[in-house]
Parts: structure tokens; sequence; C-alpha cells
């Protein structure tokens, strides 16, 4: 074996290392980025007293190839330039983002998260590096025009099944009723097991309890709303969130598998206003945006 073969055949023997030497839960607290934004860059602003969401498994900025170890450098920053592009078009308020690395060898050893919070002209933005080891630094992130608060990283228990996963939360408030904070999450479930993900699915829930607030839960789930023992419906029933349309089989994210795996839940005081599948190609996966209301007010 040589060549591309050899090197994805290497990058899964990485992952599958990773899984072995990981330890135990970590839950750390995070640290806000804060990021220079171009004045100059075109940023639509959403209406007042909504706000607009997005989430976006950004699949280690390798596009539509097939593995990230089979590009260069600029490959890559082509990639997330495309990224960025489509950040500033949307003019999301915030964006839950997956699979994107901070220093990872196999694709620049650059911070995506930065590049893009930069690019996209956010000001904020928080990571979590679920995996932090030889070599690769990758995880779950949230980018923001909003002030991002009491923010953590959470990576869930070792899975046999797959690499590391887990997610990060921030406090915003919301736009128009400062006195209102909402928990917003970035979360990457299990690919590989239905069992893993519903054990990451009641770590997650443990979390968000304690923290209190109404929340919108954001990401890739790698699970969908019809199948039985779902990680998603347990997650919506026990912390009572509610997804636009579920059974809607017309919004699918992962057009490979024809799948629907990307998802917005949230709370029951927080209104879907809009929602569509982003249909612009700069992943294996399609964002989702949607554009929400609160049904509380200040004073």
């Amino acid at each position: 074996m040589s060549g591309p073969g050899l090197r994805a055949f290497l990058s899964i023997l990485l992952v599958l290392s990773l899984t072995a030497c990981a330890n135990q839960q970590r839950s750390l607290q995070l640290e806000v980025n804060h990021h220079v934004v171009d004045e100059s860059m075109p940023v639509s602003a959403s209406p007042d007293n909504t706000l607009r969401v997005m989430t976006l498994n950004v699949a280690h900025a390798r596009g539509a190839g097939i593995n990230q170890m089979l590009q260069d450098t600029a490959a890559a920053r082509a990639n997330l330039d495309s990224i960025a592009s489509l950040l500033r078009y949307e003019a999301p308020d915030i964006v839950s983002l997956q699979e994107v690395d901070s220093q990872s060898f196999w694709n620049g050893k650059f911070d995506h998260v930065s590049f893009l919070a930069e690019q996209g002209a956010f000001g904020q933005s928080v990571s979590g590096a679920h995996v932090s080891s030889m070599g690769l630094d990758y995880g779950t992130a949230l980018v923001a025009r909003l002030d991002l608060g009491h923010s953590e990283s959470i990576t869930f228990n070792p899975s046999e099944a797959s690499g590391p996963k887990g997610f990060v939360v921030s406090t915003i408030n919301w736009p128009g009723n400062e006195c209102i904070e909402v928990d917003v999450v970035s979360v990457h479930l299990d690919f590989a097991s239905k069992v893993t993900r519903r054990e990451q699915a009641a770590e997650m829930i443990a979390v968000l309890e304690q923290r209190d607030n109404p929340v919108i839960l954001m990401g890739d789930f790698n699970a969908d709303w019809k199948s039985t023992n779902s990680a998603l419906r347990q997650l919506s029933e026990e912390l009572e969130l509610y997804a636009f349309q579920p059974d809607n089989q017309s919004l699918l994210t992962f057009p490979k598998h024809k799948r629907r795996l990307d998802w917005i839940l949230v709370s029951p005081e927080i209104q879907f206003q809009s929602y569509r599948v982003v249909e612009t190609i700069v992943s294996d996966h399609l964002g989702v945006i949607s554009d929400l209301s609160i049904d509380h007010s200040c004073g």
C-alpha cells in the first residue's frame, strides 16, 4: 500500500490509537478567544430580537475530499476560505462547528477556529479539543458575534467504537432581551455505536440540567428521529427540547447516505421562525441555519 491509500489507512490507525489512549472524561472551563473583526466585511444583521444560528460539521477542512491527509495546507486554507465566505453570506449570530482543528499535523498545523472566526467576521470563539494527542488537536467549537460566557468543554467518556467526541457550551444574552441567558451547545456524537451515543447523551443531559438555562443544542448527532432508541429523541425528551419538523425527510444534511444527521434543538420558550438546510457544499455535511425568537421579555 502506498500514496493516498497509505495516508488514509494511517489516519484510521491514528484515531484508533487515540481512542485506546483516552483515559477519562475531561471537563474544562474555557477561555473566550477574542478576534479582530474587519469592519469592511459585508455582514447582514439579523432582525431585532431574533437570533440566527447555524451548525456545520467542517470535516477537518477537507471540503468534498475523501480524507484530510490527502491534501496540503493550501487546499485546507482554500476550503476554509469557502466556509468563511458562506458564513459571511449567511450572517449567523453564532455558529456551532464540529470536526474543527487546532494545530493538527494533517492539515496545516494552524488554528482553524481562529481562521474561521477572523475571516467570517466573528468577534469571539471557544473551542474544545476532544482529541489532543499524537499531533492531532480537534473537536467542537462556537464562533459568535455575541459575548460568550460560562464556557465549558466536555469530552465524553472513552468509547471503543471510535475516536473521542464531546461538546462545548457557552451562555449568551438574547439580542434585544439582555436579561435572558441561554446556553448554546455544539456537540458531536459517536458515529459507530447507538449504545455509545445514548451514553454520551446521558452525560450531556447531566451537565445541561445543572446549568439550568434555556438551551439551543446544535451539531452532528449521527442520529435521526425515527431510529429506535435514538440519542436525538433521548435528548429531546429528557431536556424537553424541540426539533423543527423532525419527521421531514427532505431536510437531509448528509447527502452521501441520504440522512438527516445535523440538527438544531431548542427549549420550549424558543421558537423557530425559519429553518433550512444550506445547499452550498463546503463539507461532506450540509449546514443548517435557523432564525429563532424567544417568548420572554425583560422587566
